[in-house]
């Protein structure tokens, strides 16, 4: 009657969680939380932007495109010349042709800046041009 109980208390011993299939959804889960999540973009510079009563917020913004107090435009995080804003805008725009414009203009940007930055989005062919506002 030993040699019975003897196996049975060994098997036991060597019995272990297999710790494999948990690791694996972990790691599946962690891909599927990176190719889901969305990443913030930023223009580059923090601006002051206007008040507005009607703001809103809007969604599949792509292309942000920011006007400093000085009259300096940043895309993507780099300063660019008012006579290369076109090419910038359409090269993103093809990335992504779902995408819109937002412009993040200063309350001290002058309106000559403006203008320019939305006229060669317009030229670049979006015409989906949004100006960023903070909330009143």
């Amino acid at each position: 009657m030993r040699a019975p109980l003897a196996n049975v208390f060994q098997e036991e011993e060597n019995e272990e969680i297999n710790m494999t299939p948990m690791l694996d959804v972990v790691f599946i889960m962690l891909i599927f939380f990176i190719v889901t999540a969305t990443f913030v973009k930023e223009a580059g510079i923090d601006v002051n932007r206007p008040e507005a009563a009607t703001a809103v917020q809007k969604e599949r913004a792509n292309i942000l495109v920011a006007i400093s107090d000085k009259g300096e435009i940043w895309i993507n995080k780099r300063q660019v010349d008012v006579r290369a804003v076109q090419a910038n805008i359409e090269r993103l725009h093809a990335e992504n042709p779902q995408g819109s414009v937002v412009i993040q203009a200063d309350k001290k940007a002058t309106t000559d800046t403006l203008i320019k930055v939305m006229d060669a989005a317009r030229s670049a062919g979006v015409f989906d041009v949004s100006i960023a506002a903070q909330e009143a």
